[in-house]
């Protein structure tokens, strides 16, 4: 008798009918009668850069449907152009905010299907697209996003550059959409991707980039990560770095965030080479049965890194050399004013959760966009939701200064606010994202403003702890590489993991799965006060936790 083949999971099946990712999109766009994509089609709108969202605030008074899309911006690099582009769709057809996210991208929220098509053919016409920004394919590849003190910030993003192109899907179905604007609806449908085949990964794929000492973007969080290597000043190549990622799902041992691992050092030469071998890796081997389980990451943990080292060597036309020793010092971003390796100077503005938005006392996305408009500069996003104004001669500081003052803007390096804020991050969550199960982004200020008065409370006034937040354990705002972090589970309760460290390069461990919102204050009022009583000399708080908290847990 035969084995019975595993069971493939309904995104499987479909990609396999409609590898040009068309699906139907094209006739619903058209139908003015239709004011949502069926569900087939809302997974093929993912690798066009786009999620079919509704408002869960207003459900009880019927579904209102709405759209949220996300750029393709390798390294966050954004030109002039393409940010006042960005800021002008924002305004005319989504909810007048633009969200850095975690991927150094831009996303627009609250549009509704009749935007759509506009918006998306207007990021075309600025050069640029969402193809690949969702979906099961490489997603937006992350560099290093502030100019440093050597040439090597700027060459590693264009090896990102590189990749981003090198890894992005063929299917014309992109452009017949969304830029020629055809009502596309294919028959026979044989697209088959060089590189990707007809039914593309698994599941998605994350890139990043990294310039030691400095850890940035959070490589070891990623599928498949470059670590540059330099000699006497110059870049001879990357240590790669695979298996790493964030999703997990509660109460379900098979799933669990990762830090990736170092395989091997490779020349430059040869960096497209090992991208689309790490990638195919991930293609025929990722698990198609259990989406859950689909990511690189469960093939290297179950199959053993020199599996992976083996099968990468077989692919590609030389053998990886043994990695190169490296360090990170921190991760994070730089704020305030400083000086670029050519004499130029750079503003890193911190951003609560990413949003670029208006309000009644902080004016933030006018004065960017008067800055962007009247002095053309180039804006550099981070994979800390924050945002960098990058090529400033010397002689500007002080009028763009002037305007972020005039909009209620702080320009020193703290910018006014807390060491907690300036290293928090937070996903969307509620009422958008269809997969929150807690407040995320909302609820940030409330969490943050807990926190620092815990802290105050006990003597530890400024301290600054990494503090991320997410409203599903899928990890958006990698919670799970955090000292303290928040992973809703449902409404008002969230488990609180501790312990990340802040060179980005340990997991936090779960430390209480189930932490209501109103016992927050006794649960972290006690560790803060163990933290100040028995910490080491100048310890951070993860590392306090990794020492005492954690071995104490093992124990009971």
């Amino acid at each position: 008798m035969s084995e019975l083949k595993p069971k493939l999971t309904k995104n499987e099946i479909i990609k396999a009918e409609n590898p040009s990712l068309a699906g139907n999109i094209g006739v619903t766009l058209h139908d003015p009668e239709a004011e949502k994509f069926d569900s087939d089609d809302q997974q093929f709108l993912k690798f066009h850069g786009i999620y079919q969202q509704d408002d869960r605030d207003l459900r009880k008074q019927g579904k209102k449907y709405m759209f949220m899309i996300r750029g393709r911006i390798p390294g966050g690099v954004v030109s002039p152009d393409l940010y006042l582009t960005y800021d002008r769709l924002s305004e005319d057809y989504g909810n007048k905010t633009m969200r850095v996210t975690t991927r150094q991208s831009f996303q627009f929220h609250g549009v509704v299907k009749s935007g759509l098509g506009p918006l998306m053919k207007g990021i075309n016409d600025a050069l640029s697209d969402t193809l690949a920004a969702c979906g099961d394919v490489n997603r937006n590849v992350l560099a290093p996003p502030t100019p440093s003190t050597s040439r090597l910030t700027e060459q590693v993003y264009e090896d990102a550059k590189r990749v981003s192109d090198a890894l992005l899907p063929t299917t014309k179905a992109y452009h017949q959409i969304w830029v020629e604007g055809e009502p596309l609806k294919l028959e026979d449908d044989d697209h088959e991707d060089p590189l990707y085949g007809k039914t593309y990964l698994p599941r998605k794929f994350k890139v990043a980039f990294a310039i030691p000492p400095l850890n940035d973007t959070d490589v070891l969080a990623n599928c498949l990560g470059f670590v540059a290597v330099e000699k006497n000043g110059e870049l001879i190549g990357y240590n790669l770095t695979a298996g790493g990622g964030m999703g997990m799902n509660h109460n379900n041992e098979k799933t669990y965030p990762r830090v990736a691992d170092v395989v091997g050092f490779f020349r430059l030469e040869h960096l497209i080479e090992v991208s689309k071998a790490v990638l195919t890796v991930h293609r025929d081997f990722g698990d198609r049965t259990n989406r859950r389980h689909a990511r690189l990451k469960y093939v290297i943990a179950e199959q053993g890194v020199e599996w992976f080292r083996n099968e990468i060597n077989r692919r590609v036309s030389f053998e990886l050399e043994d990695p190169h020793p490296f360090e990170f010092t921190k991760q994070g971003d730089v704020h305030g004013w400083h000086q670029q390796f050519d004499g130029n100077l750079f503003l890193g503005l911190h951003i609560l959760a990413g949003r670029v938005k208006d309000t009644e006392s902080v004016k933030l996305k006018s004065a960017l966009r008067k800055i962007v408009s009247e002095y053309r500069l180039q804006v550099r996003l981070t994979a800390a939701q924050n945002l960098v104004l990058v090529n400033v001669t010397p002689d500007l500081q002080d009028s763009i200064d002037q305007i972020l003052t005039d909009h209620g803007i702080n320009t020193s390096e703290s910018q006014g606010v807390s060491e907690l804020q300036l290293g928090s991050m937070a996903c969307p969550a509620l009422p958008t994202c269809g997969l929150s199960l807690a407040e995320s982004e909302r609820f940030l200020p409330d969490l943050l403003g807990t926190v620092e008065n815990l802290l105050e409370d006990n003597g530890l006034g400024n301290e600054r702890v990494i503090l991320r937040m997410t409203g599903c354990p899928n990890g958006c705002a990698r919670p799970y590489m955090a000292e303290l972090g928040f992973v809703g589970r449902r409404a008002n309760i969230y488990a609180l993991y501790l312990g990340g460290n802040e060179e980005g390069t340990r997991l936090s461990r779960l430390y209480d799965q189930n932490v209501k919102v109103e016992e927050l204050p006794e649960k972290l009022g006690g560790l803060f006060a163990r933290f100040k009583a028995e910490r080491e000399s100048s310890e951070r708080f993860g590392d306090f936790c990794a020492r005492v908290v954690w071995p104490e847990q093992d124990a009971a």
